[in-house]
């Protein structure tokens, strides 16, 4: 396992560990000292620009915007070079993503299919995420092939793009033209300088920082803002220190020990003796747990079966079938994504089902990475077996 690959590892047991101590916090006797942590009032202000948010909406609406800005460049570079630069490269994980998406959006809404309000969160369990998925599977099966790595990895990246369109579409308070209109002027400045191939970051960032102001006014969601500023960013692969190289440099860490870290503490504390039998086992927490478990194996399965037969090829080499399985269960690890896009759902719609989506998030995603990485696990070592 490459330096790299521990420290991905000891981020992401740190994000487990305050989640872990996010959901002890909220049900301990100081469970009102962390609902007055999370409501925190936050302000930023610029001279006569400011935003006043309780510190939970200024990570999920300020602090993301940062991490999706790496997550769009990850997605950028696969598009350019990586994993999904030929239609034949992307096909199955293209196929394996689309289905592994609306398996669990048709198993929520069935489960929720008379609740109209619930009916929101259909794209809670759509979600992978990606650095937790690529952390189990680096823990239980280290030598597993190369190609499961890249796999899993395509597919996660087809799917935080899928999320980020459905965010775009589904998830958009009340639209302000204004701002929208005014978002067009560092839109425009993004575009110039990526044609230019202006190779400062600055200019890059500055820009990102109006677009987000402009956007999060504007009612679409702001983490948007950070994909559009990384797709603008020049790539290439034959430069270590290429624009997009530097901004990972300099913001992963930021992102892996401080921003994603303090979104689990704020988002992942669920008071459980406020909720009811019936609330833990309602259509919204059991739609969203069985969309994780059952939705992403039937749909990655069967995108790449069909992707398998449209190209009249076999899985990528020393992949077999149960790998595959191993791989579309630890796919239904949501997590980060999941209680992001719950967040969107439920915040100000429905808070009790927002406590209701966020048990279904983490005790799915938690069956899930146990299942898939025990299943992975004799997978990768009975490897011949198919």
């Amino acid at each position: 396992m490459s330096a790299s690959s521990h420290d991905s590892v000891r981020a992401g047991l740190l994000m487990l560990a305050m989640a872990a101590a996010a959901l002890m916090w909220a049900n301990s006797p100081w469970a009102g000292a962390y609902e007055a942590f999370s409501q925190l009032p936050t302000a930023l202000r610029v001279g006569p620009l400011g935003l006043e948010k309780p510190l939970v909406l200024f990570v999920n609406d300020g602090l993301m915007a940062i991490f999706f800005l790496l997550v769009g460049v990850e997605i950028k570079r696969e598009i350019a070079h990586g994993s999904l630069a030929t239609p034949r490269q992307a096909l199955l994980p293209a196929l394996a993503a689309l289905g592994g998406m609306i398996a669990p959006a048709l198993i929520f809404a069935a489960a929720n299919a008379d609740e109209p309000v619930a009916l929101h969160g259909w794209a809670i369990p759509c979600a992978t995420d990606i650095a937790f998925s690529l952390i189990v599977m680096r823990l239980v099966a280290p030598r597993a092939p190369a190609a499961l790595f890249i796999l899993l990895t395509a597919i996660a990246v087809i799917d935080d793009l899928g999320a980020i369109i459905v965010i775009a579409l589904f998830y958009t308070e009340k639209l302000s033209v204004e701002m929208l209109v005014a978002a067009s002027l560092p839109i425009a400045v993004l575009i110039i300088l990526n044609r230019r191939r202006v190779e400062s970051v600055a200019p890059y960032i500055i820009a990102g920082l109006a677009l987000w102001f402009c956007v999060l006014k504007s009612g679409v969601h702001a983490t948007l803002a950070g994909v559009i500023t990384a797709f603008a960013l020049p790539v290439d692969p034959r430069r270590p220190d290429s624009p997009d190289d530097r901004v990972e440099a300099a913001l992963a860490p930021w992102v892996a020990y401080g921003v994603l870290p303090l979104f689990a503490l704020l988002n992942a504390g669920v008071a459980l003796g406020g909720l009811s039998r019936d609330a833990l086992l309602g259509s919204v927490p059991v739609g969203i747990a069985l969309g994780l478990l059952l939705g992403k194996p039937v749909g990655i399965l069967g995108g790449l079966a069909l992707g398998t037969a449209v190209a009249r090829t076999a899985l990528p080499e020393g992949i077999t079938w149960r790998m595959a399985f191993g791989l579309s269960l630890i796919a239904g690890i949501g997590f980060t994504m999941s209680l992001f896009i719950a967040s969107l759902a439920f915040e100000h719609a429905a808070p009790d089902l927002l406590l209701q989506a966020k048990v279904g998030v983490i005790g799915g995603s938690l069956v899930a990475a146990f299942v898939g990485a025990a299943i992975l696990r004799t997978a990768v070592s009975g490897r011949g077996t198919t």
